[in-house]
């Protein structure tokens, strides 16, 4: 058998297609990167470096957990959001490029400079951290009622010499009680619990209770909508990620409890993918 570098990257890819995968070429490539904890740009510089048995052995065994579905951010351990890298795990959601979207709007916002803002649901922490790198200035407040999401996320923090970030185990808002924010930012749970997709790709190896959220996939949307006037000031803001058909129905859904400058916005591939209003009051 061909040890060198090209010859398995070639036998992997062929391997992945074979499984089904749309991605198989880039998968393998990360993954053997992952092994030799080398940058792929390795991969091309060195094509005749051989490995030896032992890493031939931890690829393949990764190559045939990627062909079974499970993502190649779970088998690595880690995934890029921002300009952060994050270890993701099996209890949090992998961090997606559109939700960058939402990092983008909450930065643009006329937030003060000392504001105090909160990511509801922070799973991993990538939004939160993400502001922080961004606004170190921003008293920035992450809440997740799983124990082992929260665990992850400061363990993020730490990993990326953030120190800022204050964490509150806890449902939404229920840990904030009494605060005054100037901006709400989620990424809640938006799929309904008889969508056909959480049986295929990714999805399927994800944690569940941060996809479904009821019958039309808004449950929690409502909630924390219904919720957010409590502890938003004045001019205060609330961003929320949806689904790319709930755009509509998140409009309206803040319009009805009192928010003014309601509006969507659309990610990279065009789809609606964030909506925000500003608290005012009447």
């Amino acid at each position: 058998m061909n040890h060198r570098i090209d010859a398995i990257l070639g036998q992997a890819t062929e391997q992945l297609v074979a499984s089904g995968s749309e991605t198989a070429r880039l998968d393998a490539e990360l993954l053997l990167s992952h092994i030799l904890r080398k940058p792929r740009a390795f991969l091309f510089t060195w094509p005749d470096k051989t490995l030896d048995k032992g890493q031939q052995s931890r690829f393949y065994a990764l190559i045939q957990r990627r062909g079974d579905g499970v993502p190649v951010a779970y088998l690595t351990g880690e995934k890029s959001f921002w300009d952060i890298q994050l270890t993701v795990n099996e209890h949090v959601l992998i961090p997606r490029p559109d939700t960058e979207l939402m990092v983008e709007l909450a930065l643009s916002l006329p937030v003060p400079d000392d504001g105090i803002v909160v990511d509801l649901g922070t799973g991993s922490g990538a939004i939160a951290l993400a502001m922080a790198s961004q606004k170190p200035n921003w008293q920035v407040l992450a809440t997740d009622k799983s124990e082992q999401a929260l665990s992850t996320a400061k363990a993020n923090a730490e990993g990326n010499g953030i120190h800022s970030v204050q964490f509150f185990l806890g449902s939404w808002c229920e840990p904030l009680a009494g605060k005054q924010l100037n901006m709400i930012v989620t990424n809640p749970p938006y799929i309904r619990e008889d969508d056909p997709h959480l049986k295929t790709g990714d999805v399927r190896f994800e944690p569940l209770p941060a996809l479904v959220s009821g019958a039309d996939g808004l449950d929690d949307i409502r909630h924390i909508i219904q919720a957010s006037p409590s502890l938003l000031l004045p001019g205060g803001w609330l961003l929320i990620e949806h689904g790319y058909e709930q755009g509509k129905a998140v409009a309206q859904l803040l319009e009805r409890q009192g928010f003014c400058s309601v509006r969507t916005r659309k990610d990279l591939a065009g789809l609606e993918r964030v909506t925000l209003g500003c608290f005012c009051l009447p």
